[in-house]
């Protein structure tokens, strides 16, 4: 139990703050604690180390944590956290449940492995290297699991309840209305955009007065790129000189998405029919997932989708491979024919994508193709800032392969899509904290509330404390 003695509601911003990773927040009120997300820092040295430092509170002394969607930028701390004495419930809804098992079992798998390979390959500055957590973290994790329905008021602690709206962002993501000590609050985790090609737009805002909305900021900055010719022309140009194409994606939704698209560019004859790899079991796992919403008419499943591709498969158009082995992986490190390899991670951070990248940059007839948000600090971000090398397990790899950022498939919303939805509200909204984004996207956000909304925001610092 909490006995700081702090007798009125606060929020403390642990994460998110200037930096579009390590989500979590706070709440406090008496000896009552809840968390809202527990995300993994990722992206540059400084940030990743911040998963080693103590956490600002005993774990143990967290009521509950709230998740708001499987990502490991919001869920990716929690095998950590538990590791370190938390033992109360996590709530989330039912996919997001089913897709953090397989993200965070991942994860432990891939920070394992990293350790290994540091021992034997003795690049590491830590002595032993170890990792954040195992499997084992992960199964405790796990059974602290409570799914919950949307739309269900659901009391998690003392004077605490949230209630679970769909975000649109990826299967199971939620914003998340919150009740707290008689403060009412919003939370949008990672708000999705009205024209997903499978999920249903972002629920309407609630009704009613809301003290605090806390809202991420990503793409605060920028407009989305609509639909254009390059993405098939990138393809194309690449197949034609004999290259494959490799794009490294996020294994929960953005794979999804991209296999969705290429079926449709194939079925239109404007790509040229190449043998598509989905190379990440993780992706896989998530694939079905997907699959088993549609063919179950899920709410959070567009009704045009579910109603056309019940008992059909959206997401092959004939030649797809699912790579699920790491042998089977390891044929295609470098493609004996044309073709189209989609890897987790999406920022080319680990897993089996950085093989294949070791084995395509120094290539100059292959592409890589970047389709999301690339961290400061990720490899990604390295190669969409135009890297001549980039180092991999201990060693610099020369990027003579072609670089391509398409933006066309984000399912964050952009700026004006995230002050459209909130814009609703803004008479009854008395504060806005602008976080998940890097300083200038979330400045942006912060003037455009102000300045168009007319609504008091602030971009909160790292371990700020705010009364509600």
């Amino acid at each position: 139990m909490n006995t700081n003695g702090v007798n009125e509601p606060t929020i403390q911003f642990l994460g998110a703050a200037g930096t579009v990773t390590g989500s979590r927040f706070l709440l406090e009120c008496g000896d009552t604690r809840v968390l809202v997300d527990c995300g993994m820092f990722q992206g540059l040295k400084e940030l990743r180390l911040k998963n080693w430092d103590n956490f600002a509170v005993e774990p143990e002394s967290i009521d509950a944590v709230v998740l708001t969607h499987a990502h490991l930028d919001h869920c990716g701390y929690l095998p950590r956290l538990v590791k370190l004495g938390f033992r109360g419930p996590v709530y989330l809804t039912e996919y997001t449940g089913k897709l953090a098992e397989v993200i965070l079992r991942d994860s432990a798998r891939i920070q394992t492995e990293d350790a290994a390979w540091a021992v034997k390959k003795g690049f590491s500055k830590h002595n032993p290297p170890v990792a954040l957590y195992g499997e084992p973290d992960v199964d405790t994790a796990l059974k602290q699991f409570q799914p919950t329905a949307f739309y269900t008021r659901t009391q998690v602690a003392t004077e605490t309840f949230v209630t679970f709206h769909p975000a649109g962002h990826i299967l199971g993501a939620s914003f998340i209305e919150v009740e707290f000590f008689g403060k009412r609050l919003l939370f949008t985790g990672d708000l999705g955009r009205p024209e997903h090609p499978l999920l249903r737009a972002p629920g309407a805002f609630p009704e009613g007065q809301f003290d605090v909305v806390i809202t991420e900021s990503t793409y605060g900055d920028r407009e989305h790129e609509v639909r254009s010719t390059d993405f098939p022309s990138v393809i194309n140009s690449t197949i034609d000189r004999g290259g494959s194409v490799l794009i490294p994606a996020f294994a929960v939704d953005r794979t999804e998405v991209i296999l969705v698209r290429l079926r449709e560019l194939i079925e239109e004859g404007k790509i040229r029919n190449v043998p598509i790899y989905a190379d990440s079991p993780m992706a896989l796992r998530a694939l079905a997932f997907y699959r088993d919403a549609i063919d179950k008419h899920s709410p959070e499943i567009r009704d045009d989708i579910a109603e056309t591709w019940q008992g059909r498969d959206p997401f092959d158009p004939g030649q797809l491979v699912e790579l699920m082995t790491v042998e089977e992986s390891k044929s295609i490190n470098t493609p004996p024919q044309p073709s189209i390899i989609i890897s987790a991670s999406g920022m080319a951070t680990g897993g089996r994508v950085v093989h294949h990248l070791r084995g395509m940059l120094p290539n100059p007839k292959h592409t890589v193709v970047l389709v999301g948000y690339q961290a400061v600090g990720t490899r990604g971000r390295n190669l969409l800032e135009g890297a001549k090398e980039v180092k991999m397990h201990g060693e610099m790899v020369p990027v003579e392969a072609q670089i391509a950022s398409i933006q066309e498939f984000s399912v964050h919303a952009d700026g004006n899509e995230l002050l459209q939805w909130i814009g609703v509200a803004k008479d009854r909204i008395k504060k806005i904290f602008v976080i998940h984004g890097e300083e200038g996207a979330q400045e942006a956000v912060v003037k455009r509330v102000e300045d168009e909304l007319h609504v008091s925001a602030v971009a909160p610092t790292d371990a700020q404390h705010f009364a509600l």
